[in-house]
């Protein structure tokens, strides 16, 4: 063979194995026969000349390539593992397994169950592999070793700025958590910061930070912090913070000595969202650029093929300060099957041909809930479904002809979830079926026992929305994709590939299985194989995506003459860009205002020229505008007048937290006036009554009146489910999707949907919507009054649900509203807290109380607040 000079030997062999004919004949081959596996199919099995494929794979696995080597090492990977699937008694198949997964540097994967013991029979080889398990050995994580790209991301996390994207199975998370505590370990005092889209990562990473470290929190003097009401921040300690951007920039604006010297942005990618969430990053970015050093930096996202597109938001960052690294190796592989009941046909995909096979045939409309027992009966399953209501009704299809497990475990779940929730919640019918739903507002203590029922096995199945494409770590052997939407909206590849890497549990196992399933005629089959052969296209960040840069020349034109309510951008953008467009509009009128040229500045620049600026200058002078993009200076200006007027919160009197309930509907309506709701929160809180203006605003007065007294979950819906019972004709909605006219009190699906908008209602209106506004209205009280404190503050009754300074404290260091609840009960008050010199303690002896949320909490703060526990 021919080989040019400039053309090395490695180039020659690997440069086309790509189109290697013989090469994609045995994968497709391989994925037929495992598919005919998995559906139990008549299909014809093809023969594999197995010396070959292990010899093809062994190829692949030590390409050198670099444009092309991670998708040859999961190349070589996918092969040996289909190979040990389909002949699990191969004993050189075996053998190949370990020695593919040592060379391209797959270690956990060999310390799995499914392939435990390997040892290499070649001394050379033995010998290579205990140097590089050297190299890739984990700090503090004794037998425990990197993947080779993140052993690359933790050296990068030494650099000023860096950006990075992986698989979601890349642990990308996990890699900065070590690296945080080994530079704490060293001696570091520095201030680190942990930015996570949900409240849901908030819990996940702070209890992961907090377990890692235990005792050395307290040997280095630092402290997690989630909240700025935390205790501990009135502490003298270091810290490390894990908040969303909202939380992260209000503590940054309310506490301006605070101070950060490394901060992460976990997931990213959600700077390319749409909607008004991502500005928050923007403006997290540019107050810690006006410290007098700005913090190391770091950017993690899932499957970006340009991460380096995030620095951007780092002002007057220069191209040699561009540290970047994209990987697309995953340490566990996907099988992708395209599902189509209504034609009756099921499919299996190849990544690398980017084709469809027919592997054979169902019968017509067949049940999603057939399909999932069929396949995984055996297994743990995710079902992802697109709507709350969809989570609801298909978990209690499926559930419905399992019989119930005999698990003490799933009993006292089950159990629990009827005494916290309701007795006809379907939730717990279905807990003590082994299968759960997995929604955004569950409690947090319901949510995480799930997750953890699921990780143990006790629980089988779980149905979901998108909280588990979040970040929520649950990885199962199969996933199933109900609809390629997310919401109302077009899932796109990033978030396909998120929820596709949920898929495989290295502990356990080195494969999963993705079934996308078309369940009806208008869900189009081109978007379905669009999703499955599409790469994720290279993102910007959101001011430059589309549907934000064709509207910018109106958020100017819209400012010049004055109209901060963007009256010509509101009615020419959709309602999720309008909510984009009008904070990126508040940030750059602070920007022109006080001559900064930021990221967003710079965005707007083509559509400014010295006249225009100078008017929008004129209109926004600096009182005019607001480092707290929450608000414009429309609202501000309203409120101020409304609380000189002499407006309080309403009064709360009595041992029973007495409040005229007119009183605070007609508050809330003034609120509504104030900061012009039916504008700019027209889709909830704004949203008009069907047969009066103030029926939505008094659904949420109902719920939040109960809240604040701190009644049960229990209670408060059970008043939400007689609010219903009076009013009938309010309707039965999930979000903002009406299901029926006319609630019917006998219906246990109308009450279980009552339930799901409660505590939605609770998650996304009360803790989100109205806590933003009436932290609003309390800082400004606040400022007209002169105080710091005062007595009757809403705000903090929202955000800790009770007007009870015990559970307030109990909250603030670190319990959950549930847990804090239980302990102030007169029987639990006196047994796990006393007094000590004027001050609470806690027993250790909570840490056994019988409460598995109490118990779970108290572990992480015996080790965050150590001083306040006593034997």
């Amino acid at each position: 063979m021919h080989i040019p000079r400039n053309q090395t030997l490695a180039e020659a062999l690997y440069v086309d194995i790509d189109k290697n004919e013989y090469l994609n004949e045995i994968y497709e081959a391989l994925l037929n026969n495992y598919s005919i596996k998995i559906f139990n199919s008549q299909k014809q099995h093809i023969e594999v000349n197995i010396k070959d494929a292990l010899r093809f794979a062994d190829l692949l696995a030590k390409s050198s390539i670099p444009e092309k080597r991670d998708r040859h090492r999961l190349w070589g990977q996918e092969l040996v593992i289909l190979l040990s699937i389909v002949y699990p008694e191969n004993s050189s198949i075996k053998y190949y397994l370990g020695s593919i997964l040592s060379t391209v540097g797959n270690y956990r994967g060999l310390q799995s169950t499914y392939k435990a013991g390997y040892q290499t029979s070649d001394v050379f080889d033995g010998l290579y592999f205990e140097y590089d398990k050297s190299i890739l050995r984990i700090p503090g994580h004794e037998g425990s070793y990197f993947f080779h790209d993140q052993k690359d991301v933790y050296e990068g996390l030494s650099s000023k700025y860096f950006s990075y994207s992986g698989p979601t199975s890349m642990g990308k998370s996990f890699v900065v958590q070590t690296f945080i505590k080994q530079q704490i370990e060293n001696g570091s005092t520095n201030n680190y910061s942990i930015l996570v889209p949900t409240k849901a990562l908030i819990n996940e990473i702070r209890s992961d930070i907090i377990g890692s470290l235990q005792g050395k929190l307290k040997e280095t003097n630092y402290r997690v912090v989630s909240a700025s009401g935390d205790i501990v921040l009135q502490q003298e300690h270091n810290f490390i913070f894990v908040m969303t951007p909202e939380r992260l920039l209000h503590m940054l604006i309310g506490m301006p000595k605070i101070r950060i010297d490394f901060l992460f942005v976990d997931e990213a990618h959600k700077i390319s969202d749409r909607g008004g969430r991502s500005a928050y990053y923007y403006e997290v970015v540019a107050h810690l650029s006006k410290l007098k050093e700005m913090p190391t930096v770091i950017f993690a996202s899932p499957n970006i093929p340009n991460p380096e597109v995030y620095l951007s938001l780092i002002p007057n960052i220069q191209v040699d300060e561009v540290k970047k690294l994209a990987s697309k190796y995953t340490p566990v592989c996907q099988f992708k099957y395209f599902l189509d009941l209504c034609e009756g046909k099921v499919y299996s995909h190849n990544d690398y041909a980017k084709s469809l096979s027919h592997i054979s045939n169902i019968p017509l409309q067949v049940e999603l809930s057939e399909i999932v027992k069929r396949v995984g009966s055996t297994q743990q399953n995710i079902i992802y479904c697109n709507s709350k209501q969809k989570v609801v009704d298909y978990a209690v299809q499926y559930a419905n002809n399992l019989p119930v497990k005999e698990d003490e475990n799933l009993v006292a779940l089950a159990k629990d979830i009827r005494n916290e929730v309701h007795n006809d919640c379907y939730l717990a019918d279905m807990i003590l079926k082994g299968v759960a739903y997995h929604v955004g507002y569950l409690p947090s203590n319901i949510r995480l026992r799930i997750e953890k029922s699921f990780v143990d096995g006790d629980l089988r199945t779980i149905f979901c929305t998108s909280t588990l494409v979040e970040g929520v770590n649950l990885p199962a052997d199969n996933l199933f994709i109900t609809s390629y939407k997310n919401g109302n909206s077009n899932m796109d590849e990033v978030q396909f590939r998120n929820l596709v890497g949920r898929v495989g549990r290295i502990k356990y196992n080195l494969y999963g299985n993705v079934f996308l399933v078309r369940m009806e005629d208008n869900l189009k089959t081109e978007k379905y194989i669009s999703l499955l052969q599409n790469d994720v296209p290279p993102q910007e960040v959101s001011i430059n995506i589309k549907d934000n840069k064709k509207h910018l020349d109106l958020v100017i034109d819209d400012l010049v003459r004055g109209d901060i309510e963007l009256t010509t951008v509101r009615e020419a953008a959709t309602a999720k860009d309008f909510e984009a467009l009008r904070k990126f509009a508040m940030i750059l009128t602070k920007d022109i205002a006080e001559g900064n040229h930021t990221p967003i500045y710079e965005s707007f620049s083509p559509f400014l020229d010295e006249q225009k600026e100078y008017r929008i200058k004129e209109i926004f002078p600096i009182e005019r505008t607001s480092v707290d993009i929450s608000f414009s200076y429309d609202q501000v200006i309203n409120l101020r007048e409304l609380v000189e007027s002499g407006q309080k919160y309403p009064e709360v009197t009595g041992e029973n937290d007495e409040v005229d309930f007119e009183e605070l509907v007609d508050f809330l309506m003034k609120l509504r006036k104030v900061f012009k709701w039916d504008i700019y929160e027209k889709r909830t809180i704004g949203k008009a009554g069907t047969y009066r203006e103030d029926s939505v605003i008094r659904w949420y007065a109902v719920i939040l009146l109960r809240w604040i007294r701190g009644n049960g979950l229990n209670q408060i819906i059970y008043h939400a489910l007689k609010y219903k019972e009076n009013n009938p004709y309010t309707g039965v909605w999930v979000g903002n999707m009406k299901l029926a006219d006319i609630y019917n009190k006998n219906s246990k699906l109308h009450k279980n949907y009552i339930i799901a908008e409660t505590l939605g209602v609770i998650e996304n209106v009360l803790l989100f919507s109205i806590s933003n506004y009436f932290r609003k209205f309390s800082l400004e009280y606040k400022d007209v009054h002169q105080v710091e404190h005062f007595q009757n503050d809403w705000y903090e009754f929202v955000e800790y649900g009770t007007t009870n300074p015990l559970t307030i404290f109990l909250q603030q260091i670190g319990f959950s509203r549930e847990s804090s609840k239980f302990i102030e009960e007169p029987p639990n008050r006196n047994k796990y807290l006393t007094q000590v010199d004027g001050e609470l303690r806690i027993h250790r002896s909570i840490l056994e109380c019988g409460n598995i949320g109490v118990e779970t909490e108290s572990q992480d703060i015996q080790f965050n607040m150590p001083e306040l526990f006593i034997e």
